[in-house]
């Protein structure tokens, strides 16, 4: 075999070609921090970095075969390290108890809450009775009630106000989206809510987070210059304060695919970047006199970071607009450095700074659909650039198939990575794009930059009604498309490695030369067609006992018609439950029958109890007399009648939600969503127990699963009613280890 076809010679071959797969490496590094089953000790770390260092060594002086992989275990080495030293910078107190009384802190944020309620952030916080070290760093509550009429507070004020606080919340069913760990990274602590108008205790003082409350003013401005949606989505768009837009609205702009627009990210930042850029260099090419003797190209490049930096702090520095700030700026360095601005390397460059600055960002779907937009179009682009003869057309049609191939090829890359995220496909999200997207580069951009440029002067009006009129437009279209049947079609979860075969498959697709690339073709089809990962789970039960959900034939049946929305919307979206299912139909499905107080279900030949309320304890021991399991919302271990298997709060503290399936020999196997022992996974970050989280009772499968066996004596009484319990149903409640 030849040098060049053996797989070290593979890689040398390919070398030129190999930088794009760079982040990839880097991101394999940060997956497996974020894998590891507990948090990565002194001594693990230090053998990482003998293990790079030795690489790294290699790399420089080894043989040029073994270079290539050198380098990657380099790159692995590298993305362990950066997620290790990124957690001990956000490190900071979880609020680990329920806690209720006065909240105080500075106001730093608003926003709109999942139930459409304003939300505050807040950070210097002081709880009564809580020392400095156990206080969170920010918390963030809804206003409720009469908290609801209060104004709108400027960032930078200090309020208190008596309320309630949680500890944020982990994955609704586990492999689900881990909200806890996203906390963690931004440093919130805890969640909760107000019903009393908080008092104002100061004002902003001088110089005090000026940037919020200069987004605060530009946003106040906007909406009160332009009336009800339409200044809630420019706003959105122009400073990142989604406050004054509805959740209807945003409910409408994510069923025809519009979201992204509210998201300032790429798009934004490039429309901003390249509407000041082209500004500036045409201006500059009006002055014959300077255009001979400036650099113009540079000059426009300079002045178009600027106003992305300006951007930037504008939109409130979330981590998507970092991300679209630093892929912009690479390209624009690439320009002031005489480089070709639209290339792979330019791309791999961006998502290396941005995976070694916040490793975290590789979880969240912003980043990933960032970058998979940006790569496929680099590649079709380029592929088409390089593609030999051209077809000469007119200027107008050129830009309209650009537009459609831009849009056909983004939406094609990023569809699987939202359908994993959200379990929804816009089908009619082309379409919607192309009435939309042109709007907003060719008016919506242009006319902020000029409303920014004249509002010092008081002639911002003007434009203003530009902003307004392709706001509505595009409200308008979102609304209409979101209302066509077919709309929105449900994607079931995906099994967990859809998303990594789809993102190596697609870097080896664009990235390797020659025939080989195709096998990254097959990669994605491949984790498409194995998409499920498995049959959804039997029954599944909420991390506070308070909601379970069983598989019917007709879907999931709940078992209750409110509460714990949150969680029931997530649980039909992964079953891919069709438009118009909300929790109270899914409830009165069949599954659950009411016997006084207690939800009676099954799953398999298992007969379970759910039990609620104030009067639950009460209640233990005639269901477990009734049933073979009971789940209850409560903290009930270790007083539990002997014999009764119970999942109660004390259980689910440890395990999270869990997920249940029905096994051979009448067993269970209980899968929890709490599988590691990390610092984001610890209420209130205390050591993990010694004790296994699932009862001595249970058959211990793995620290995740658990066997449960039904009773060789049924523990309900042979008198019991045999219809007490629909077939094929099933219900939970919370026990105790």
């Amino acid at each position: 075999m030849s040098a060049r076809l053996s797989p070290l010679g593979a890689l040398e071959a390919a070398r030129g070609r190999l930088f794009a797969f760079v982040p990839v490496l880097i991101g394999a590094g940060i997956a497996v921090w974020f894998a590891w089953p507990s948090d990565p000790g002194g001594g693990l770390c230090a053998g990482v970095v003998v293990v790079g260092c030795g690489a790294g060594l290699l790399a420089w002086r080894g043989p040029q075969g073994a270079q290539v992989l050198a380098l990657g275990v380099v790159c692995v080495a590298l993305g362990f390290l950066a997620s290790q030293w990124r957690a001990h910078q956000v490190d900071a107190p979880v609020l680990g108890f329920r806690y209720y009384g006065a909240i105080e802190g500075r106001v730093v944020a608003v926003d709109r809450s999942y139930s459409d309620r304003l939300r505050l952030t807040l950070d210097r916080v002081v709880l009564d009775d809580v020392s400095p070290a156990r206080t969170p760093a920010r918390v963030r509550i809804a206003l409720h009630g009469a908290a609801e009429a209060m104004a709108r507070p400027e960032p930078g004020t200090v309020i208190r106000a008596v309320g309630h606080l949680v500890p944020p919340e982990g994955p609704v069913e586990p492999g689900a989206f881990d909200f806890r760990r996203m906390a963690y990274f931004r440093g919130l602590g805890g969640l909760g809510y107000v019903r009393q108008p908080p008092q104002i205790l100061a004002l902003p003082s001088a110089g005090a987070v000026r940037i919020d409350r200069l987004r605060h003013h530009i946003a106040q401005a906007v909406r009160t210059a332009l009336p009800a949606e339409p200044g809630g989505f420019a706003a959105a768009i122009l400073t990142g304060d989604r406050s004054g837009l509805s959740q209807a609205a945003t409910a409408d702009l994510r069923a025809a695919n519009l979201a992204h627009l509210l998201a300032i990210s790429g798009l934004h930042m490039g429309l901003l970047k390249a509407f000041v850029f082209a500004l500036v260099r045409h201006g500059l090419a009006l002055v014959p006199p300077l255009a001979l003797r400036v650099p113009a190209k540079k000059i426009a490049a300079l002045c178009a970071l600027g106003a992305g930096a300006f951007y930037l702090a504008m939109s409130g520095g979330n981590v998507a607009t970092e991300r679209a700030f630093v892929m912009v700026s690479v390209f624009l360095g690439a320009v002031l450095l005489d480089r070709r601005a639209l290339s792979l390397r330019s791309v791999a460059i961006a998502a290396c700074l941005i995976l070694l600055t916040q490793p975290e960002a590789l979880v969240e779907p912003g980043f990933q659909m960032s970058f998979a937009a940006t790569t496929a179009l680099v590649a079709v682009f380029g592929l088409m650039r390089g593609g030999g003869a051209r077809v000469r057309l007119p200027g107008w049609v050129r830009g309209v198939m650009g537009l459609v191939i831009s849009s056909a090829v983004a939406g094609a890359a990023t569809a699987p990575i939202a359908a994993a995220h959200f379990n929804r496909v816009a089908e009619y999200g082309l379409m919607a794009n192309l009435l939309c997207v042109p709007l907003m580069g060719t008016l919506v951009m242009p006319a902020a930059v000029v409303a920014g440029l004249l509002a010092p002067l008081g002639l911002e009006a003007p434009a203003l009604w530009v902003i307004e009129q392709g706001s509505r437009w595009i409200l308008f279209v979102a609304a209409w498309v979101a209302q066509l049947e077919g709309a929105v079609r449900p994607v079931s979860m995906a099994g967990p490695h859809v998303l990594g075969m789809v993102a190596l498959g697609g870097v080896w697709l664009v990235a390797w030369p020659g025939r080989a690339r195709w096998a990254g073709a097959a990669a994605v089809a491949l984790a498409l067609i194995t998409w499920p990962g498995g049959a959804r789970p039997a029954l599944l039960i909420s991390s506070d006992g308070g909601l379970l959900g069983v598989m019917g034939p007709e879907g999931r049946a709940l078992s209750a018609p409110r509460g714990a929305g949150f969680v029931a919307d997530n649980w039909l979206a992964h079953d891919a439950d069709g438009p118009g299912h909300d929790q109270a139909s899914a409830a009165a499905r069949a599954g659950f029958t009411t016997v006084g107080e207690v939800r009676l279900g099954g799953v398999g030949a298992w007969q379970v109890a759910h039990l609620k309320g104030a009067k639950g304890p009460e209640m233990l021991p005639s269901a477990c007399a009734t049933a073979d399991l009971v789940v209850i919302a409560a903290r009930v271990w270790p007083d539990v009648p002997k014999g009764c298997v119970v999942i109660d709060q004390t259980l689910l503290a440890h395990t999270g939600s869990i997920a249940i399936m029905p096994g051979p020999d009448n067993s269970l196997r209980l899968r929890a969503a709490h599988t590691t022992d990390r610092a984001w996974s610890r209420p209130g970050r205390r050591p993990a127990p010694s004790t296994a989280p699932w009862p001595r009772m249970w058959e211990r499968e793995s620290r995740a699963v658990a066997i449960l066996r039904l009773p060789a004596a049924p523990a309900r009484p042979k008198d019991a009613p045999s219809d007490a319990v629909p077939a094929g149903t099933g219900l939970i409640a919370s026990a105790g280890p």
